[in-house]
């Protein structure tokens, strides 16, 4: 059997779930595939590779993974942004919208210093909303965006483009058409 070539032919697909209709891009698979981790790392990091950058910056759950990684790659500090509730001490929170209802993301109030240099990571990019609320928390600490890097863009959803309204540096892997 032929090795895979591209990040992409490391996801699975898994048809209707969480509900009827969606197809969901398992990244789980390419985690587990030393030699499709590795590819999902380095084509991560390319884009930035010489850039000064301070930390990385995961978005709750699957951009610790990629986050760790990266950061450990690039010799910075890693920074989770989590959901409410999760991180001890004093955080910030940034609430944002859901396709049925809102959220909330927190940052520990001194994970980032005035000016560090902060890449934002995840596995996917749909609606771009757990993103911004990310950027924003960084921006507030007085970080400066460096880039948002996903394995996954669904471009339909709109996020791309809603960072990109951003003034974001958006670099994505793969990306699927629909939802």
């Amino acid at each position: 059997m032929p090795q895979p070539k591209t990040v992409r032919d490391y996801i699975r697909t898994i048809v209707d779930f969480p509900h009827e209709g969606i197809l969901f891009r398992d990244v789980t698979t390419l985690f587990a595939d030393p030699r499709g981790f590795r590819i999902a790392i380095d084509q991560m990091l390319h884009p930035y590779a010489g850039q000064p950058i301070d930390r990385v910056a995961g978005l709750e759950a699957r951009g610790f993974i990629l986050g760790g990684a990266i950061a450990h790659q690039l010799s910075v500090g890693f920074v989770p942004i989590r959901k409410k509730g999760k991180l001890p001490g004093a955080v910030i929170s940034e609430e944002y919208h859901l396709e049925y209802g809102e959220a909330v993301v927190e940052i520990h109030h001194d994970a980032i210093e005035a000016g560090e240099r902060v890449l934002l990571v995840d596995d996917l990019l749909a609606t771009g909303g757990t993103a911004a609320a990310g950027i924003r928390l960084i921006e507030r600490l007085g970080g400066e965006i460096s880039g948002c890097a996903f394995i996954v863009d669904l471009p339909d959803l709109g996020g791309h483009a809603r960072l990109d309204a951003m003034g974001m540096e958006v670099h994505t892997l793969c990306a699927y058409e629909g939802a």
